[in-house]
Parts: structure tokens; C-alpha cells; sequence
């Protein structure tokens, strides 16, 4: 089933699995506004019952980045440049960021597990968006480079939070600081990458992925990944409550038991 397929993005389902695809290969899958757009509805147009999504980039690149347009003085028909979003108010240009934020924030949510597809470049916003997904199944060519700092900016994008988590603030602060290159070997060192596999692999790794992830339990497994994220902001007793009370929830539906 298809669902949308506009502005650079594709959506289709086969029955509980989503594939999100970025679709502008010739112009290595760069962002704009207008693709953010796209990709926040698709977070709201999937059906109930999807339970994993898998996003990708066409072509030889998951994502370059923010469209260098964007850039320009003359930036993007329709959209405001970089210099357009600096004169705005400060209120205005808040809710705008947030607006844009939108794109990468629904892929943290407990119903579902979602799971980047890297090849190539995933520069910038592509590097956020691939750390907006649960996982990311790289191929052996994947390159992560957080070039923001580097051109005065700072990644807006949602991307500070999930690479703190999974790197720590020292290598976080190093890759984004340098503006350096992670490549696919070292990604997967330090637990940027769930897993890496030759280029020629990476459909067949994902497909797996997805499949032994819908051999477990849906409810199971939401409350497993929300355990999990708690894990990361609170304390041992907190975070022992919770496992209690979504244990119980759990025996009560294997029992049958109403609440």
C-alpha cells in the first residue's frame, strides 16, 4: 500500500512494516524543508497496526544534508533561507525550528521500532535523521559526519540527545566539534551502528532484523523499548518500579487476567 510519495518521500506498507524512502538519489537525498514536511506526515498517516519501520535513502548516499540552497540568498522557492529564518522574531523563528523538528521526533515512539538503512554519506541531517531511528543497520561505505559546528550552527534537528546516549558526551562533543568523519568500522565500535555489513548486504540484513523483530511480541516488545528509554533518564529504584509494573501487566495479559 502506498501512502504518500511526495516531496522526496516515499511511504509504503506490507501489512505491520513501513518503508519510509528518500527519494531525491540525484541529489544524494538532501533535505529540505519541504521533505521534512513530508516525512512528519508520514509519522502521521501510518496505520495502527505497523509495527516497525524501515527508513532508506536511494541511490549511493542515505542523506548529504541539508540542501545547500538553503544556503544561498536566493535559498529555496517557497521556503525561507537561512538568512530569511535568522530575521524573523525570536518566537516565530522557535516555532518554525520545532516545525522542522517534527520530522524526526515520531520515530521515538514506544508503538514502534524503527531502523535506519545506511549506505554511503549521512552528513548533518542525515546523520540526525539515521539517529532518530531505535537502530542502524550500516553498510561497510557508511560515513557519519556532523558538519554543523563547523559551519557556525549547531545540530538542531534532534540529534544532541540519541548521540550522547549512544556514544557519550566526550566522543559526541569530539565528532561533532571536529566535524570529522565516523566511517562504518568505528561506528559500529562505539555503538553508533547496531551493525555493519558489506554494501551488497544491507536489504538481506535489514530483512532479517525486521523479521526476528516481529517474531517477538508486539505488546512485549513495546513495553521492552520503553523500559529501556526510562533506563536512560532515571534512577535504579525508578527504573525497578517500572520493570515491576509492566511485568505485572504483562503476566496479567499471558493469563488472561483483567485489570
Amino acid at each position: 500500500m502506498n501512502l504518500l510519495d511526495r516531496d522526496g518521500v516515499r511511504v509504503t506498507v506490507d501489512d505491520a512494516v513501513a518503508a519510509v524512502t528518500l527519494t531525491g538519489a540525484d541529489r544524494r537525498n538532501a533535505q529540505t524543508p519541504a521533505l521534512w514536511r513530508a516525512l512528519a506526515e508520514a509519522g502521521r498517516l501510518l496505520p495502527g497496526d505497523v509495527r516497525i519501520v524501515v527508513l532508506r535513502g536511494e541511490g549511493r548516499s542515505f542523506s548529504a544534508g541539508l540542501d545547500r540552497r538553503m544556503f544561498t540568498p536566493e535559498g529555496i522557492d517557497g521556503e525561507p533561507s537561512l538568512a530569511e529564518l535568522a530575521r524573523l522574531p525570536e518566537a516565530e523563528l522557535n516555532a518554525t525550528l520545532a516545525g522542522y523538528q517534527e520530522a524526526f521526533t515520531w520515530w521515538r515512539r514506544g508503538d514502534l521500532v524503527t531502523i535506519a538503512a545506511v549506505q554511503g554519506h549521512a552528513i548533518g541531517a542525515g546523520f540526525q535523521l539515521a539517529l532518530a531511528c531505535d537502530l542502524r543497520v550500516c553498510a561497510d561505505d557508511a560515513e557519519f559526519v556532523m558538519r554543523e559546528t563547523s559551519l557556525g550552527l549547531v545540530p538542531d534537528l534532534g540529534g544532541t540527545h540519541p548521540l550522547v546516549h549512544l556514544v557519550g558526551y566526550a566522543r559526541a562533543l569530539e565528532i561533532c566539534a571536529t566535524g570529522r568523519a565516523v566511517h562504518a568500522a568505528e561506528a559500529e565500535r562505539i555503538g553508533l551502528a547496531t551493525v555493519v555489513v558489506p554494501r551488497a548486504e544491507l536489504d538481506a540484513a535489514v530483512d532479517d532484523l525486521t523479521a526476528a523483530l516481529l517474531a517477538a511480541p508486539r505488546d512485549a516488545l513495546i513495553e521492552t523499548k520503553t523500559l529501556l528509554r526510562a533506563a536512560t533518564a532515571q534512577g535504579y529504584a525508578a527504573q525497578r518500579a517500572d520493570e515491576r509494573a509492566a511485568s505485572g501487566r504483562r503476566l496479567r495479559d499471558l493469563a488472561g487476567v483483567g485489570e
